[in-house]
């Protein structure tokens, strides 16, 4: 252990005469946050990096969650339509849709997208909808292929990846990424960059950007946290994680529209992460069933994600985009515009 002089501390304090070293040159301001007494030019000026709109899109239910994980998990065709009208009808900005079969499994059936989908459309003309096509099994190319000649959707994700997600593998292989980016393109779709680690990010920039498909301004779907994704089982690595695929993503794309999910246990924290860096957010119950990541609460509705994702807009100073703002932001048509142009 150290020993402190204490007499030379006693003699130092008697020389200072018991003060601090202070000199308040600026008086009578002694402090101003934004300006400085000698000379003219702001000191500090609001952030520009901070939209005051926040996409907040709900992720109804995905292709992997049970009731038996969740007992509160939309699975069946009318679960997920409630569920979703449910969400836009409080004010989400989008709606991403996944579809189940009588066994809980995730499906490609264009009669069920469209039996959800149609009906939002109608009640909710400008919400934006995508919805994840990824055909794994024989067949489903076809019907991923249908799903997108009918219109139904506004965007649609592509996944640079080549993963294990859970206890999946999940890879898109070259060719396929491109056809089906190519596919949504031609369908008057939007596709959006799902990316899942930073290195699903150079496989973005090898394959999409660098072939000139895509150009500076594509929408980024980022999802970690899963298990197989990047990792984030603690506050650092969250922090690390997301900054420094972020940081990649604007090496490739630096006027990118990035949308964090609240995904695995890190959850709303994750989403407050990106909602504090001047990110878009994905809520809901596709991409985890916890609310936080330091407690077991599971989430009841994607109301309810939705309703804690309004709470944080507040929280940070900004506020859930409108649709039509979202429309905007993602370069979306209208659906009577897209329409007419197909």
């Amino acid at each position: 252990m150290t020993n402190i002089d204490w007499d030379r501390v006693s003699k130092g304090v008697a020389r200072e005469n018991k003060k601090m070293i202070w000199r308040p040159y600026g008086i009578p301001t002694v402090m101003d946050l934004e300006h400085s007494c000698f000379h003219d030019a702001p000191i500090s000026k609001p952030w520009t990096e901070i939209p005051e709109q926040m996409i907040v899109s709900v992720a109804i239910t995905g292709a992997f969650f049970r009731k038996d994980q969740n007992p509160h998990q939309p699975i069946t065709t009318e679960e997920i339509l409630a569920s979703a009208r449910e969400a836009a009808a409080a004010g989400a900005s989008a709606i991403h849709i996944h579809v189940r079969d009588e066994d809980g499994y995730n499906v490609l059936s264009p009669e069920r997208f469209e039996a959800v989908i149609q009906p939002l459309h109608e009640e909710f003309p400008d919400v934006p909808v995508d919805a994840c096509l990824v055909p794994a099994l024989d067949g489903e190319w076809e019907k991923m292929s249908d799903v997108l000649d009918s219109g139904l959707l506004d965007a649609a994700p592509i996944n640079s990846t080549a993963t294990y997600i859970g206890d999946s593998l999940f890879v898109k292989p070259t060719p396929i990424l491109l056809e089906k980016t190519r596919k949504i393109l031609e369908a008057g779709s939007v596709p959006e960059i799902a990316v899942y680690t930073d290195a699903d990010v150079s496989n973005a920039d090898r394959y999409l950007f660098k072939s000139g498909l895509f150009k500076s301004g594509a929408i980024w779907l980022v999802l970690p946290a899963l298990p197989g994704c990047s990792p984030m089982e603690n506050p650092r690595q969250m922090v690390a994680g997301l900054t420094r695929t972020v940081e990649a993503i604007r090496d490739v794309d630096p006027e990118a529209v990035i949308m964090v999910c609240a995904a695995g246990r890190a959850s709303t924290h994750l989403a407050t992460l990106a909602a504090v860096m001047g990110l878009h957010i994905r809520v809901g119950m596709e991409d985890t069933y916890y609310k936080w990541p330091h407690r077991e609460d599971k989430l009841t509705s994607n109301l309810e994600a939705f309703q804690l994702a309004q709470q944080l807009a507040e929280v940070v100073g900004r506020r859930v985009a409108t649709p039509a703002e979202t429309r905007a932001i993602m370069g979306l048509k209208s659906r009577t515009e897209a329409a007419a142009s197909r």
